[in-house]
Parts: C-alpha cells; structure tokens; sequence
C-alpha cells in the first residue's frame, strides 16, 4: 500500500513539474455574468495529462448540465496561453500556466490541483468534484 502511495505521488509530481502547472492568482476577476465560464489554459506542447484534465472537464460539463451547456448558460473554452490573443484574459484572471477554472461572475473556482490528482487516475472523483463547485456556482446568487 504505501508503495502505491508513493508511486502515485511520484506520478502526481512529474505531472505537475513536466506540464508547468501553477494556480491563479486568489484575486477576484471583473466578470459580469451570470452565466458559468470554464476555462482550461494551457501551453502549446502538452502531455497526456493536460489533454486528459480537457477532455474529461468538457465531457463532464456537457453530461452532467446537458440543459445549460446546450443554452450557453455553461460554456467551456480551451485557451492556448501562447497564443496572444489569449493574454489579456490571462492577466484578468491572474492565469500564467495550465490552470482550469470554472467562473460564474466574480466568482472563481481553481480546480488544477484537482485536475492533476484525478483527471487520469480517478476520473470519477474529478466528475464528482465538478459537480460539486459547478453545483455549489449555480446556487450563488
């Protein structure tokens, strides 16, 4: 067990380490909406992880919100961080590496780290957790 442990660590770390990943800054971003934006930044050169964290977020939100995500009330966008168009939402939101957050307003929620311990390993607990703060967005006022 603590093999285990220390082996899914290990592959937690390079992850991380190999894809850059950083959190956004804890600042509020300006955003009026009421609507709820997911965003996942990433870099042009990207490992199986990063594609994975994409791939499940989007596929998540279309499934469990179908209604919303049809109508707009639920968007997901993939944003290229070396793209520079993609820099003054970047700056806005405090974004400078792979990041993926889910935005209602001025509401921010950061689920990297999230992302980076389950998307790949247990993608059940990553739908679980966006469920949870989309959930948790949707009955802010």
């Amino acid at each position: 067990m603590k093999l285990i442990n220390v082996f899914t660590a290990t592959l937690i770390m390079i992850g991380t380490v190999s894809c850059n990943a950083k959190s956004a800054s804890p600042e509020t971003a300006e955003l009026p909406s009421d609507r709820i934006e997911a965003y996942y930044f990433h870099f042009t050169a990207r490992c199986v992880t990063c594609n994975t964290i994409e791939a499940n977020a989007k596929e998540n939100l279309e499934t469990l919100y179908p209604n919303q995500f049809s109508n707009g009330l639920i968007t997901f966008q993939s944003i290229n961080l070396e793209d520079p168009s993609s820099k003054p939402l970047a700056k806005r939101l405090g974004v400078t590496g792979q990041t993926l957050m889910i935005i209602k307003g001025e509401q921010k929620v950061n689920i990297t780290n999230e992302g980076f311990l389950y998307a790949v390993t247990k993608p059940e607990r990553f739908r679980e957790i966006i469920n949870e703060k989309v959930d948790f967005l949707l009955m802010k006022q």
